[in-house]
């Protein structure tokens, strides 16, 4: 099954189909024919009982089989765990649904079967009831060779027909309450207000010695410097839908500051080297047939530029967001576009062009093409926005050049943005510039969804193909950092990005580190409420900092041993929970509901919480438990509560958590069920995982 991210990037390898944001120290095995070999109880104990109290208490009405291999069964094709696990211990009643390929994937990679009708046959009599890709065209041949029956087949019609029926999908569309939703519903006030508190709850005081945070919004000068502080995609990671109106961290920062205070920008370097940062190429950089800024552009009916345009007009730069939507008067799905301009480049190098979009697209420099879409099937396009550069193209300032890009739109959104990679000559420099006329310095440096993601194609120092080799900062930015704190200006380091990073030489020598995450559409404004104490901080670690990759076990173990909190025995750079504000709490009384308790009693632990500062604030206390004198191999500590808790300046509280016994049991390898182990029990409460404040131990019988 797909969609469990453990405390460790690499963990998402084992159920989860070895793509997303991994970490390794060795050899990376084919993702398509990665056989995850965990102990039975290191698989029960750490993955299942996630899925499990999805499927139990969340009623999911559908599950994603993955790629990868468990004890040599292909995950999509496990009669264990989609049947035997999932529908008849979970009592799950949904369809289950392949990832994309990963029928494929039983014959072509792993080679479990010969044929694609074989592999079909499996998949289907396994329980995934749908097939994301065309495999399962194959079902007739493979009834016809006896592989199965037609009643299995009409099983998970049954099954897929039901969730149809369930969505209103063969109703009359006015008694379908789904149907009855307009576009204009999106993007109000309110959803605009949940994204700015999702981001706000979601950003990470790391560190802040010396109290240089919150920052004061009236100095004279305040340089924002870094590839990540001003390119809104930055914002949103992979897989993703695009906001109306995305705020960047920059222009947070410039909305939040004293009218007076001059906010200085420099992007510094490149994401990474050899992989440069992309920007929108601007109407200054292009001109019309007629010498205006910006690009003609002509629209056509149907799904080609051959016809003669229905409609003509001039845009400033090619950074259009139709959605489902299309051009005025043109048909949703069936319309093509055409951009020409002149491109003066402003100084002499080697560039790189890009589009980034859904549409499928060709860009040509004179009559030369420099650059079409990945899929050039008629109806083939990106569902969600992809990224084509070319090579490096030296390009002479001043010298005019014959621009032209062509999309066509077929099913989905429309959205097409032109990017360049301009010379990185004197980035650094005018960085240093920058920093050297302001009061503070804020550097927005980390990862992109550019860099890590799901198969793609990088192959640079740290990464690999969307995954990563290193914890490290990419080198290009660690170079800016060190010369931009080398000059003495007071420091704030914002970390963007999807997973865990190695920041050792910052954490001794930045005052100020905030991790803001892929903070969403209302990022930008998140982190400068953060940055300037209109909000205070609360987010806390779902990951451990490691120091380095190499304090993790080698890619290719998968034994729990090293790995984690739980598991962990060396000094995480920032421990699972940690997260820091600017006010501080205190916590104390701590007391449970019952000295011992049965299997199937829930134990109730409170505790008092204060507030002990001087700002009204807000505490994520978490409850975790210990095994002191276990017969079982178990976590060194395990999460098994928190809570969130506002307080004013000087206010107490009494929090209550509930710690059913049954979350305690362990996976019994040799009676091959869950079980609860008699014996003590240390309940601990704390700031962290690494910050444990109060304790108790109770006996469960």
């Amino acid at each position: 099954m797909k969609g469990l991210q453990g405390d460790d990037p690499r963990y998402y390898r084992v159920i989860a189909t070895a793509k997303h944001y991994a970490v390794h120290s060795g050899p990376e095995p084919d993702r398509h024919t990665f056989d995850a070999r965990p102990t039975e109880r290191d698989l029960w104990d750490t993955y299942l009982p996630a899925f499990r109290d999805l499927v139990k208490d969340g009623h999911v009405a559908s599950v994603m089989s993955a790629y990868n291999r468990i004890n040599g069964e292909s995950a999509t094709a496990s009669q264990r765990f989609l049947n035997d696990i999932l529908r008849t211990e979970w009592g799950f009643s949904g369809y289950v649904v392949s990832d994309c390929g990963a029928i494929d994937d039983i014959y072509l990679r792993h080679r479990v079967l010969g044929t694609v009708a074989e592999a079909a046959a499996l998949g289907v009599r396994s329980g995934t009831d749908l097939s994301c890709g065309g495999e399962y065209r194959s079902l007739a041949d493979a009834v016809r060779q006896g592989l199965l029956a037609e009643a299995q087949i009409d099983t998970s019609v049954t099954r897929l027909f039901l969730a149809r029926f369930r969505l209103g999908l063969f109703d009359p569309p006015d008694s379908v309450p789904y149907a009855q939703i307009p576009l204009s519903a999106l993007d109000q006030p309110a959803h605009r207000a949940l994204a700015l508190r999702t981001a706000r709850e979601s950003i990470v005081l790391l560190r802040n010695e010396g109290n240089v945070l919150p920052l004061r919004k009236d100095h004279r000068t305040i340089a924002v410097i870094g590839p990540n502080a001003d390119e809104w995609r930055m914002l949103l990671g992979n897989y993703l839908g695009i906001p109306a109106d995305p705020v960047t961290p920059l222009r947070g920062i410039r909305a939040a500051v004293s009218p007076r205070t001059r906010v200085l920008f420099a992007r510094g370097s490149d994401l990474a080297d050899r992989f440069p940062a992309l920007d929108q190429v601007p109407s200054t950089a292009l001109s019309t047939a007629r010498g205006r800024p910006g690009l003609d552009v002509e629209y056509f009916a149907g799904r080609t530029t051959t016809n003669e345009p229905v409609a003509r007009g001039v845009d400033s730069a090619i950074a259009i967001h139709w959605h489902h939507g299309a051009p005025p008067g043109l048909a949703g799905d069936s319309f093509a576009v055409r951009w020409t301009a002149t491109l003066r480049p402003p100084v002499t190098g080697a560039y790189r062009l890009g589009l980034m979009g859904t549409m499928r697209f060709r860009l040509y420099l004179g009559d030369s093409l420099v650059l079409r879409s990945e899929y050039q099937w008629r109806d083939d396009e990106f569902p969600d926005p992809r990224l084509r550069q070319s090579a490096p193209l030296t390009l002479e300032a001043g010298r005019s050049y014959r621009l032209r890009v062509e999309a066509e739109e077929s099913y989905g959104d429309a959205d097409l943005q032109l990017v360049w990679a301009r010379p990185t000559e004197g980035l650094e420099a005018e960085a240093l510039r920058a920093a050297g006329q302001a009061d503070v310095v804020v550097m927005f440096l980390g990862l992109t969804p550019r860099l890590e993601g799901e198969e793609m194609e990088v192959q640079i120092a740290g990464f690999r193909g969307g995954d990563r080799t290193s914890l490290d900062l990419p080198d290009a930015q660690q170079r800016l950092l060190e010369r931009v704190v080398a000059l003495g200006k007071p420091t704030v380091l914002v970390l963007m990005g999807g997973s865990a990073m190695a920041i050792t030489w910052a954490e001794q020598h930045v005052p100020a580190i905030v991790a803001a995450w892929y903070p969403g559409q209302a990022g930008g404004t998140a982190i400068a409420d953060v940055l300037f104490g209109d909000y205070n901080p609360a987010g806390r670690l779902p990951v451990t900092f490691y120091r380095s990759a190499a304090d993790l076990p080698p890619f290719e173990s998968y034994a729990m041993a090293g790995r984690t909190y739980r598991f962990f025995t060396g000094t995480p750079l920032y421990p699972f929970g940690h997260g820091l504000s600017y006010t501080t709490f205190r916590y104390a009384n701590l007391r449970t509901s019952a000295d011992t308790a049965g299997a199937t009693d829930t134990i109730t632990v409170s505790f008092d919480l204060t507030n002990g500062g001087t700002r009204a604030g807000e505490e994520v206390a978490q409850l975790y438990v210990r095994y002191p004198r276990s017969a079982m191999p178990r976590p060194l500590r395990d999460l098994r509560g928190f809570q969130r808790v506002h307080l004013e300046p000087g206010e107490t509280r009494t929090v209550t958590l509930s710690l059913p016994v049954d979350y305690l049991s362990y996976w019994d390898v040799d009676a091959d069920r869950w079980a609860v182990e008699p014996g003590e029990v240390q309940l601990e409460i704390g700031a962290s995982s690494a910050d444990i404040r109060l304790r108790r131990t109770v006996m469960v019988r």
